[in-house]
């Protein structure tokens, strides 16, 4: 059982690093655009993928946790 929930935390954790680095990237194209056009017409696109990506990374922590939270429940029980 720990062997299947170690590699959920290591899925759930590369999902977190996937979600960061793909809201980084929406805030950097949304600061490019607003310094090189000055238009503000795909400004809120790029900020609602922002808030979702950034949604998403947190999603994927809480579950992470939870995960550690179990290991941690499983190995206590184990050890009695």
């Amino acid at each position: 059982m720990n062997y299947f929930l170690t590699a959920v935390l290591v899925i759930l954790c590369a999902l977190v690093v996937f979600s960061l680095v793909r809201g980084i990237v929406a805030f950097l194209k949304t600061t490019k655009i607003d310094l090189e056009s000055g238009e503000a017409e795909t400004v809120p696109e790029m900020q609602e993928l922002q808030n979702k990506a950034m949604f998403a990374r947190i999603k994927y922590q809480a579950m992470a946790i939870a995960v550690i939270v179990l290991i941690a429940v499983i190995a206590g029980a184990s050890g009695d």
